[in-house]
């Protein structure tokens, strides 16, 4: 075994990770679709769903323990006599061991997927409730109602379909996420307040807290994007 076949199997399983947490978007996005299907945030579905996040992480933390072993015991290795090489493979598995020892169920509920999986499902229901509340009040005028389902999907600053919109809580206004933060970092940079980009909006002093990432307006924008045909990055 060599040190170099050694770092080409590390960047494999390192490469493997991002499969992985790939895959934890996806189950995330459909826990989301159950939620918004079924109106609740306890079904069955969604505990079975909960359940393949927690061994996504699981795996995820094998990786991490098994590429730190690997990574601890090649570089004590490498200021050892060339026959050090020859346990090279007893070293790692007693250290891999030893840190795999050290993980529990706390820490696979910590891995940031599953934290952030549990968030947008209580975020999308809470969301999903006062959605419910201000369309119940729209139906009062149906013109305002169309013109708003046309117009919402719209980033003020980019001036075409959000990503990752989010609203702020203050003057309730949505931006593409990425968008709203380059401005708002920028300003900051030159020590100016951000004013609202939104046209007519009094609001003069835009801050990073006041965003927040709004999971039925993006779900809104992605239906709508799957219905004309078009691909969502």
């Amino acid at each position: 075994m060599s040190l170099s076949s050694v770092q080409s199997t590390l960047s494999n399983l390192k490469s493997c990770q991002g499969d992985i947490e790939a895959y934890m978007d996806v189950v995330s996005d459909v826990a989301l679709g159950i939620v918004e299907a079924e109106g609740t945030t306890d079904s069955p579905a969604l505990k079975k769903l909960e359940k393949m996040m927690l061994q996504c992480s699981e795996l995820d933390r094998e990786i991490n323990c098994f590429v730190g072993s690997v990574e601890e015991m090649t570089a004590q290795v490498r200021h050892q006599p060339p026959d050090a090489m020859f346990n090279l493979r007893v070293s790692v598995k007693d250290r891999f061991s030893q840190l795999m020892a050290g993980v529990s169920d706390a820490d696979l509920q910590r891995h940031s997927k599953v934290i952030a999986f549990k968030e947008s499902i209580r975020k999308y229901a809470m969301q999903a409730s006062q959605a419910e509340t201000e369309n119940e009040e729209e139906e009062l005028d149906d013109d305002i109602a169309v013109t708003q389902s046309q117009t919402n999907f719209i980033c003020p600053l980019t001036q075409v379909d959000m990503v990752n919109p989010v609203k702020n809580k203050k003057c309730h206004h949505y931006f593409d996420q990425d968008a709203i933060l380059e401005m708002i970092r920028a300003k900051h940079r030159h020590k100016k307040k951000c004013r609202c980009p939104k046209v007519g909006c009094d609001n003069i002093d835009v801050q990073e807290s006041d965003l927040e990432l709004d999971f039925v307006m993006k779900r809104k924008i992605q239906s709508q994007k799957r219905q004309s045909g078009k691909t969502f990055t």
